[in-house]
Order: structure tokens, then C-alpha cells, then sequence
């Protein structure tokens, strides 16, 4: 294996949902450390119909880039409600508070984010 790159399926990572007891809320996995990335962050998403994130979060630092892969929902954010479809790019700042909830088709989508240790601030719902 060559440590240039690192090749994996996210749906061979770990679902945190589930493992947390979340799994209604659909699937989350950070592939982070098992693609032996250290500068950059990376999450894959996956809500079901009409579902919403158990939590809203901000970070102090890191900026987030978030890509729908399929279906659409609304991203709150500092609660204004922006729509989302298919290959929609949405670019975060840091302080934003953000949430996400899947439209009747479900929401799937990536998000993309510089690595900052314990820059995450997690704010239930």
C-alpha cells in the first residue's frame, strides 16, 4: 500500500449514529483517520425522509463545505432556512450555527472542512 494515498468506501467507515444510538437520524461517518488524512476533515451524511440532525454545531475556526450527493432538505443556519438540491455547494463559516433536515427524498451529502482538534461545538435541538 503506498502512503501517497489512501483509497477507502464510506460505507466501510464506521457509522457514528449508530454506534451513538442515533441511527433514526440517519447514518454519519468521518473517515478522517482511516484515510490517514491530518489537515483535512471529511463527513458523509445520510438523513432519511423528513428527518432532522439530532444537534446543531459551529466551529471556532474550521470552515465547512458542504455538497449534496442526492435527494435535497434545508440547511438552518443561524436560523435562516436555505434550500438544497442535488449537487448544491454550500460554504459555512466557522461561527455559523448549522443543522440540516432531509426533504421527502432524503438528503445525502459530504462535507469537506480543514482538521482543528476540538474546534466543534455541539448545541442540541
Amino acid at each position: 500500500m503506498s502512503t501517497a494515498y489512501t483509497k477507502l468506501n464510506l460505507h466501510e467507515v464506521e457509522d457514528a449514529a449508530a454506534k451513538r444510538g442515533m441511527s433514526d437520524m440517519g447514518e454519519a461517518r468521518f473517515p478522517r483517520t482511516v484515510l490517514h488524512a491530518e489537515a483535512t476533515g471529511l463527513a458523509y451524511h445520510k438523513l432519511p425522509p423528513g428527518r432532522r440532525q439530532g444537534f446543531a454545531h459551529r466551529h471556532g475556526e474550521a470552515e465547512e463545505l458542504h455538497v449534496v450527493l442526492a435527494g435535497g432538505g434545508v440547511a438552518e443556519l443561524d436560523g435562516e432556512r436555505v434550500p438544497l438540491g442535488p449537487m448544491d455547494a454550500l460554504r459555512v463559516a466557522p461561527t455559523v450555527l448549522r443543522i440540516f433536515e432531509a426533504g421527502p427524498e432524503g438528503l445525502e451529502y459530504l462535507v469537506f472542512g480543514p482538521h482543528h482538534p476540538g474546534d466543534g461545538e455541539m448545541v442540541p435541538q
